[in-house]
């Protein structure tokens, strides 16, 4: 069974940077497609970016486009989201999910089998 724990969340300035990371354990992580998902309160859970067991692929929101960049180190079984140019609208609890290899990164929440319990962000204005 995959497990998955977020972690680097905290609170920034606008414009400012951070890094979160995703660490796995308990599974051969590096063969799963990897997504990133934000959800703030009262919203619903939003798909932020995605990548391809390889890393061949990636996919990003239109709102995080130039701003954030998706990574994964396999021989570490990390997954990382590099996030610039923080907004106030990017505040929310992040989530870092797996799902087998089976066609193109999903963008929809439930396409993904594991997640992790989520990191805060914070973006003060």
């Amino acid at each position: 069974q995959v497990q998955l724990v977020e972690s680097g969340g905290g609170l920034v300035q606008a414009g400012g940077s951070l890094r979160l990371s995703c660490a796995a354990s308990g599974g051969t992580f590096i063969n799963y497609h990897v997504g990133w998902f934000r959800q703030a309160p009262g919203k619903e859970r939003d798909f932020v970016a995605a990548m391809t067991w390889s890393g061949s692929s990636t996919n990003y929101a239109d709102s995080v486009k130039g701003r954030f960049t998706i990574s994964r180190d396999n021989a570490k079984n990390t997954v990382y989201l590099q996030m610039n140019s923080l907004k106030p609208e990017d505040t929310a609890v992040y989530y870092c999910a797996g799902r087998p290899p089976l066609g193109a990164v999903a963008t929809t929440h439930l396409s993904y089998l594991h997640w992790g319990q989520g990191t805060q962000v914070t973006v003060s204005s």
